[in-house]
């Protein structure tokens, strides 16, 4: 278009003083008409414009398997944590521990999108090491296009996609503890505690070890889907609780055996399916790291359920599915840390292991230690997560047939790991022994002895699991 201007301007111009003018005019008018030509060829002849970087979008596959792992991991807790729970303690405390865990789910979940999630993840500023800022409190700001990062650069996937995942690691970990204490806790009390625990223990940790500018984080301690936010946190405030709140009423006198074990295996079974989530899930993304962490989360499993029953076989002379069903939990816990870090052989030798360390936790160090953990949070998770912590620390290695991390050294990372664990020791058991106080001075967390003996289901919640 720009030269057709020109050329129609200059035939007018040349014709007009052809007609009027003489040769100077025509001069003239020849001149005007060049500098005219100049200033519309001027911005042809400039330096082409910067493109704009366009922003990363989405990947439609990366975001369908996000959304099925966080229905995967909402699976673990309801109805896989209830069940696993509900059938370990006494019928007449069934329905107790089903209501407890569906609370503190649809609690944490309020709570999450409320401060949760920006404490977590957002930028604490001077206090980054530590906890983020609230600046996305109530997820302020954020709409369906807002994106989080993945371990790619480049790659996203949805914010809310990343707050939904996330808001059900929050869940499942605070729900984890009431296995510490079942049977004698007021509901009222857990509630209150679960949210002051989630607000000064499992955020500060989480954002410690998987926000950037977190303490743990730029130390460069590895957790690959939580086992130190996760499982050494509840556990060790499943610990707490159970010493601070004291042992039931007839502990060591009277059975208490679990009243249905076919319900704790449909729970473990529920919860070994809705793992795949929560440790394939944490790749963030559908690729080959993803099937790195879903095939560890197999053999791992495997190797545990395998090495409890037969230690348990050997001591007792029975292999009890109790004991098959326990050692599976062992060894998703133990290979939670690693699952997209360690190869399968790796993670086989980390399920191996710790099937027999669990249950020497939940038998001889239990005995010898005489506390009331009534689901064996601590034997199992607090165990079997600092185990699997430190042995990420091994087993990353490129020469075990790790991923290897960038200047990998065995020992130093090793000890990385067990700061990471030390902290998160220290951390939780410090705040869960604070908010029991808290909570036992200002309305006391035990039930009445009366009630206790009755039952939570009809002193607490007035209904029957079982009408007989």
């Amino acid at each position: 278009m720009k030269k057709l201007f020109v050329l129609f301007a200059l035939m007018a111009v040349l014709c007009g003083v052809t007609v009027s003018a003489g040769a100077e005019e025509v001069a003239a008018a020849t001149a005007e008409v060049a500098a005219t030509v100049a200033d519309v060829a001027a911005p042809a002849a400039a330096e082409p414009a910067p493109v704009a970087e366009v922003a990363p979008v989405p990947n439609k596959g990366d975001t369908t398997w996000m959304l099925v792992s966080t229905l995967l991991v909402i699976l673990m807790i309801v109805p896989g944590l209830s069940l696993f729970y509900g059938g370990l303690v006494r019928a007449k405390n069934m329905l107790s521990v089903l209501s407890q865990v569906f609370g503190i789910f649809a609690l944490i979940s309020i709570l999450w999108v409320a401060y949760g999630y920006s404490l977590a993840f957002g930028d604490g500023g001077s206090l980054n090491w530590m906890i983020g800022d609230m600046s996305k409190a109530f997820l302020l700001g954020m709409t369906p296009d807002s994106t989080a990062a993945t371990f790619s650069a480049g790659v996203v996937i949805p914010e809310f996609t990343f707050v939904a995942f996330q808001l059900t690691f929050a869940a499942i970990t605070t729900a984890l503890i009431i296995g510490g204490f079942a049977e004698r806790i007021k509901f009222s009390a857990l509630l209150v505690f679960s949210a002051l625990w989630f607000t000064f223990s499992y955020l500060p940790i989480a954002h410690m070890v998987w926000a950037a500018g977190g303490f743990l984080f730029e130390k460069g301690a590895l957790d690959f889907a939580g086992g130190t936010v996760v499982h050494i946190n509840a556990g060790i405030a499943a610990l707490v609780g159970a010493i601070v709140i004291g042992k039931r009423i007839g502990y060591g006198k009277e059975p208490m055996t679990p009243h249905n074990l076919p319900m704790t295996m449909i729970g473990a079974s529920l919860l070994w399916v809705g793992w795949f989530g929560f440790n394939a899930g944490s790749n963030l993304e559908a690729t080959g790291g993803a099937a790195l962490a879903f095939l560890n989360t197999i053999v791992a499993t495997a190797a545990a359920a395998l090495t409890w029953m037969f230690a348990e076989w050997m001591l007792r002379g029975k292999p009890s599915m109790l004991g098959i069903a326990s050692g599976a939990i062992a060894g998703l816990v133990a290979v939670t840390p690693a699952a997209g870090l360690v190869g399968p052989m790796g993670a086989i030798i980390l399920g191996a292991l710790v099937g027999p360390i669990c249950l020497w936790g939940v038998t001889g160090l239990k005995r010898s230690l005489g506390y009331d953990d009534s689901l064996d949070v601590f034997g199992i998770h607090a165990l079997g997560g600092i185990f699997g912590a430190i042995g990420t620390g091994v087993f990353v290695s490129p020469a075990l047939g790790g991923v290897g991390v960038k200047d990998y050294e065995m020992m130093h990372q090793v000890v990385t790991q067990a700061t990471g664990v030390g902290i998160t020791v220290l951390w939780s058991g410090v705040v869960a022994f604070i908010c029991f106080k808290l909570v036992d001075l200002t309305m006391g967390l035990r039930v009445k002895e009366e009630e206790e003996r009755a039952g939570l289901d009809t002193s607490t919640h007035g209904e029957n699991a079982y009408n007989i």
